[in-house]
């Protein structure tokens, strides 16, 4: 078994919790509220933007042209492609994904998930620490996305439907790239050292499920404490 798929094998049980949970589900059937879907496009523009920052900070850390080429095309998409995934959620809720992006929101979840991946970033001289750190998140979509447009539940009438068809095969050559890269880059890592890339691949998964629930329970920053009604 090759070391990306153990780490895919072992974050199973994390994925099948963030498509039973209620952002998830909600989407499948295309009754998500329309603040969830706000607070989720919002807190992604964010998240999507330090994605990209951090892509530039992994050129440095890579040893083939090629790997550099991958990175450059994966900035390109970042800026561009994935955005289309964004403006489906807009549509359906009948709002200009321009202006919903307008504002700008950094919740407790998103920052923690952000804080992870730049830690490992500038931690760790071996890239394949960042890249376990970033790569659970197009796993996850891509795995959602293909088990979404088999759901006999999905609503195809939705406009949300083409947001699941869009990660079912757009994360592909990219979660590929990185399983090559994880295989490469860990080759002479020791033990000790694998498993504590591994733990950032499962941490990751794991904010991958904080940050959907961050926007279905709308989260914010609790700077007067919890307040009982």
């Amino acid at each position: 078994m090759t070391f990306s798929k153990e780490l895919r094998d072992a974050a199973q049980p994390i994925i099948e919790d963030i498509y039973n949970d209620g952002f998830i589900q909600d989407l499948l059937v295309g009754k998500l509220s329309k603040q969830a879907v706000r607070q989720y496009l919002r807190a992604d523009a964010s998240y999507l933007k330090e994605f990209t920052n951090l892509y530039a900070l992994l050129i440095p850390k890579v040893h083939t042209m090629k790997d550099v080429k991958f990175l450059v095309e994966q900035i390109e998409f970042m800026l561009e492609g994935e955005v289309e995934a964004h403006e489906f959620l807009a549509d359906y809720i009948k709002e200009s994904y321009n202006e919903i992006v307008k504002k700008k929101v950094w919740p407790p979840s998103g920052d923690h998930y952000i804080k992870h991946m730049y830690y490992n970033a500038f931690v760790h001289e071996n890239a394949a620490y960042t890249i376990a750190a970033m790569a659970s998140c197009p796993y996850v979509y891509a795995v959602i996305g293909k088990r979404a447009i088999k759901d006999s539940r999905l609503n195809k009438e939705s406009v949300t439907s083409n947001w699941f068809k869009f990660y079912s095969t757009e994360m592909d050559e990219l979660v590929e790239v990185f399983n090559q890269l994880m295989d490469r880059l860990t080759v002479n890592c020791t033990e000790k050292q694998k498993a504590e890339i591994k733990e950032n691949f499962l941490q990751s998964t794991i904010h991958e499920r904080h940050f959907f629930n961050m926007a279905y329970i709308d989260e914010k920053w609790q700077y007067e404490g919890d307040k009982n009604e």
